[in-house]
């Protein structure tokens, strides 16, 4: 069973999963980056309005100082000497009948500078000496703006500080949060109900983890006694029927070398004597079947797969004769594998069994072995097997066919027990079987 990684995404029917961390991770990403979008430009406008703001309540009360303090003192002849004296301050005549204030921005020359100045001036109309005039007072905007982009660049770096740390910290966080849940996950994925060995769910401190640990050890609990129960039963069963099924062959033929027999009889007694047959490889092949999850053939040894074949092959040449099938074989010399030779020969059988009774007549069979792997290719029908439940008990490629369906069954079986793979693949219009060591 393949360890689970917590930083793989696996794919399920062709589309690639997303992690739940990852997923989060990424929502957090993407509120943050709404955030940060939002709250930079929204501070900067209202750090511009306050700004603003700000300078025109300056403008307004330096106008107000004038109009208290020096409209009820100051002479026409003094306007000019005013003048000079205040770069900020000016009065000219109210030639265009300006009758309220204005606020506008205006750049100025800066000789010092040399360059361009930002300004925000307000002119208000005035009466001196009851004669119309208009009082123009300006600020420069240079250092203020100049703090308020300070500001904003602060503030930009702090919430950027500030959402990066968030991040991280989530990340780091959601990661050993999240620990006790992979931890389960990978023992849920490397467990077997087959197996005798339970995973071993162990305790933390979070509830919803304990919860579902608890959970999934009364589910695994469950269901391996349902599954040791029903397997006990079939082997049970499978030992219990072994004599009866025996009694029962040998009358039937008995009773077919009776010479009382009618033709009409014979025929009867010779159907029966087949599904008798039947009945008995499938009890033997249900009792095989247990025996193998029971962990009975366990011990392995050095197998030559070479003469496992050449064995088997003298047996079914002249099942193959019947349909005209020719069986080649390339193989390496001295395959040795670590398994039980007795399963080792009953895998081949099946799969010479499968290999003749799914051909066609004069078809042919060709048996690959190498170091890695052992292939058997066969012609058949001109169209793929359904995958879905071909390595399923009682699954038949064919619903005609006289076997049980547990051929396949027990070859899956047998390579899941000596830690094989096995793979089924529709090449070149023949059926490919392919066992991987």
């Amino acid at each position: 069973m393949t360890t689970s990684n917590q930083f793989t995404e696996p794919a399920i029917n062709g589309k690639m999963t997303k992690k739940l961390l990852h997923k989060t991770l990424r929502y957090y990403l993407i509120f943050s980056l709404i955030v940060m979008l939002l709250a930079v430009p929204l501070f900067f406008f209202i750090s511009q309005w306050l700004y603003f703001h700000e300078a025109d309540e300056a403008l307004a009360v330096q106008k107000e100082e004038f109009v208290k303090f020096y409209v009820p003192q100051i002479k026409e002849n003094e306007i000019a000497v005013f003048n000079k004296l205040n770069s900020d301050l000016h009065i000219e005549e109210n030639k265009v009948g300006m009758t309220r204030d204005t606020i506008y921005d205006r750049n100025f020359y800066n000789h010092m500078d040399k360059e361009n100045e930002p300004f925000r001036i307000l002119k208000s109309p005035v009466v001196i000496n009851q004669k119309p005039y208009i009082f123009s007072v300006r600020a420069n905007l240079v250092d203020d703006k100049e703090l308020a982009f300070i500001i904003l660049g602060v503030f930009t770096i702090i919430i950027l500080i500030l959402l990066i740390g968030l991040f991280i910290i989530t990340g780091r966080l959601s990661v050993t949060l999240w620990k006790p849940f992979y931890r389960t996950l990978e023992q849920i994925e490397q467990f077997e109900i087959d197996k005798n060995s339970n995973p071993e769910l162990v305790p933390n401190d979070i509830e919803e983890f304990n919860r579902l640990n608890t959970a999934l050890n009364k589910l695994i609990e469950r269901n391996s006694l349902i599954y040791k129960s029903q397997r006990e039963f079939i082997e049970n069963a499978a030992h219990e029927l072994q004599t009866p099924i025996a009694i029962f062959k040998g009358k039937l033929e008995t009773l077919l070398q009776h010479p009382d027999v009618t033709k009409e009889q014979f025929e009867i007694l010779d159907n029966l004597n087949d599904t008798t047959n039947r009945l008995s490889r499938l009890n033997k092949n249900l009792l095989l079947l247990s025996k193998i999850e029971s962990k009975l053939y366990n011990i392995p040894e050095d197998v030559i797969l070479n003469d496992v074949i050449a064995n088997q092959m003298d047996f079914f040449k002249e099942q193959a004769m019947a349909k005209n099938i020719q069986i080649d074989t390339k193989m390496e010399e001295n395959c040795i594998v670590k398994a039980n030779l007795f399963l080792s020969e009953i895998m081949v059988k099946n799969l010479f069994l499968n290999a003749i009774n799914h051909n066609v007549r004069n078809g042919n069979i060709t048996i690959s072995l190498d170091k890695t792997s052992l292939i058997f290719s066969n012609t058949g029908e001109l169209k793929s097997l359904e995958t879905d439940k071909l390595f399923e008990r009682f699954s038949k490629v064919n619903p005609s066919s006289k076997g049980n369906g547990l051929g396949l069954s027990i070859i899956k079986k047998i390579a899941e027990n000596n830690s094989w793979e096995v793979h089924y693949k529709f090449r070149n219009n023949l059926h490919v079987f392919e066992i991987v060591f």
